[in-house]
């Protein structure tokens, strides 16, 4: 595989003619705004032209090789290993792509930079398929481990939506150089190149539909925690990705050490139904994702964030709590009438969106049944997400996303349950997280024997339920994000409410050992996805947020 996928990824770079993405970007600016009307009224939205479009369709490369070609702009990475064990072919509308294999033939071996050819190593770097209990249940996984140190903590990267982890790629590298850390990235049971088990929901009543399907992702993340022998990790998650690590940090307490969400879905309430009136397009934040330009996200800055708050050349993500934020808290939540409950703008939707929303026909079964259209439609995305990057690295990630959105759908349709049309979850996190790291957990037995003769068959003592004292909660969002901060400060706010009355009548001793400490990080000139708009601060928030555990963990 590593030839196949090297080879791939000569052909790209080396190719005669020019990223596709790029080619038709020159094309439009040459042209001009005539080209767009000619084109009819989405002319100038999706970037890719048919014949490049169909051609991309017919040649499609397989997710592995596609996942590849983005980890090779890793620095110091040249050759990433990538196993074939999942996504080894072009998506086929007679067999799943991601179907495991488990011969040692698709296995990929750990590659090891030296000190030599990558400065800040050596490292090892690692591609593999984690088998889970059940039939075609497996996580894909990516590592990077320091080699010749003792690792001590663990850091987890989850996705968002139908993403995958080769978009975390600006973050791998800068990331791995924390001392004492192994960091692992995983796609979700159901995307990217994880397997693609069939999605049901077997629940009747609302409640237990929604819990059925946050168990389907968190359960599998629980279960590869076990199966790597993990205790306790840093758990960094976007989007949906965060949703679904709040559930987990409720169901699974005890095994987090810090909680970082970035740009997380769900947390506000929903103010209004679908059928409330609607205001015009322009007021819907929802509708960015798909068209803001990304120009509007990584060169602008929003004048609706006081600098003060955002992460840049002052680090203030480092201060304390100042006295202007509590009261921004307080003006919104006397503007409000609420002290938890965020505003939000309101999501005009089209009938036909609610309606395939609610049939759960995700964006996804669009791509697959529109055929060669596919990379035509997945550019009105790609193009503006990731314009701000270099063509190169541009096309690599727009022939990733084509290559897992036309995979068989499976967790994907998940998401009709857990959000309601507009992205607001039926189960708001705003409501619940202040229970993370407040929940009652069962510590590990406990083996004794009472004399030497005893010790062969040691007593196990079963102990009783302690409460967690807390966890570190990160919200971080970029200044342009479409996501609703003011849920970000909200949930800080419950948080901060519930330590206070956690802590109520406890000793100075007690006081000491809470770790519940909560804030929000707004990343300069970086949209919902930050960590890729603004990957340079981003990674240095990081860091420092790593460092601050090793500091907790007295390392």
């Amino acid at each position: 595989m590593a030839a196949t996928a090297s080879g791939s990824q000569d052909d790209l770079r080396n190719g005669q003619q020019r990223p596709m993405l790029a080619s038709q970007r020159a094309k439009q600016e040459q042209t001009g705004p005539s080209e767009a009307n000619r084109t009819g009224k989405f002319g100038g939205y999706f970037t890719l032209g048919y014949k490049e479009g169909f051609h991309q369709w017919w040649t499609s490369i397989s997710p592995a090789v596609a996942e590849h070609n983005v980890m090779s702009f890793v620095p110091y990475l040249r050759k990433p290993p990538t196993h074939t064990e999942t996504g080894s072919a072009p998506a086929s509308t007679n067999h799943s792509t991601m179907s495991i294999h488990d011969d040692s033939a698709h296995k990929a071996a750990p590659i090891t930079t030296n000190s030599i050819t990558d400065p800040y190593g050596p490292r090892t770097w690692h591609s593999n398929l984690v088998k889970l209990s059940g039939k075609d249940r497996a996580l894909n996984e990516f590592s990077v481990e320091r080699v010749g140190e003792k690792i001590d903590d663990n850091l987890v990267i989850l996705h968002g939506y139908g993403a995958g982890l080769g978009f975390f790629y600006k973050n791998f590298e800068p990331l791995s150089r924390a001392q004492g850390w192994k960091l692992y990235a995983l796609d979700l049971l159901g995307m990217g190149r994880s397997s693609r088990p069939s999605f049901r929901i077997h629940a009747k009543e609302p409640q237990g539909k929604i819990t059925e399907a946050e168990n389907w992702f968190i359960d599998a993340l629980e279960e590869w925690r076990v199966v790597k022998k993990i205790d306790r990790f840093t758990l960094l998650a976007h989007s949906l990705g965060g949703y679904m690590a709040v559930a987990y940090a409720l169901k699974y307490p005890g095994h987090l050490n810090k909680l970082i969400l970035a740009s997380p879905v769900g947390i506000p309430e929903d103010p209004y139904a679908v059928n409330a009136a609607m205001p015009e397009p322009g007021d819907s934040t929802l509708a960015n994702e798909f068209s803001q330009p990304e120009s509007d996200v990584t060169q602008t800055s929003n004048p609706n964030i006081p600098e003060s708050e955002k992460v840049g050349d002052q680090n203030n993500f480092w201060n304390a709590r100042t006295q202007a934020e509590k009261e921004r808290d307080e003006a919104l939540a006397k503007k409000r009438g609420d002290k938890n409950t965020p505003t939000a703008p309101r999501k005009p939707l089209p009938k036909w969106l609610t309606y395939l929303w609610d049939a759960n026909i995700s964006p996804f079964s669009l791509v697959r049944m529109s055929g060669p259209l596919g990379p035509r439609f997945v550019s009105g995305w790609t193009s503006r997400r990731f314009s701000h990057l270099p063509p190169e690295e541009a096309q690599a990630l727009h022939n990733y996303a084509y290559s897992l959105f036309r995979q068989r759908g499976s967790g994907e349709y998940a998401l009709a349950y857990i959000l309601a049309p507009g992205a607001f979850a039926r189960s708001p996190l705003i409501r619940r997280i202040q229970g993370v790291g407040r929940q009652m957990m069962t510590p590990p037995p406990v083996s004794s024997a009472s004399s030497p003769s005893q010790a062969s068959q040691p007593t196990v003592t079963s102990p009783t339920k302690v409460r967690e004292n807390g966890i570190p909660v990160v919200l971080m969002y970029g200044e342009n994000d479409w996501m609703d901060v003011n849920g970000g400060y909200a949930a800080r706010k419950k948080m901060q409410e519930e330590k206070e009355r956690a802590l109520k009548g406890k000793s100075e001793e007690e006081r000491k050992k809470d770790n519940g400490d909560s804030k929000v990080v707004i990343v300069k000139k970086a949209g919902h996805h930050v960590y890729l708009d603004g990957f340079e601060e981003f990674n240095q928030v990081m860091l420092g947020e790593m460092e601050d555990v090793r500091r907790r963990e007295g390392r």
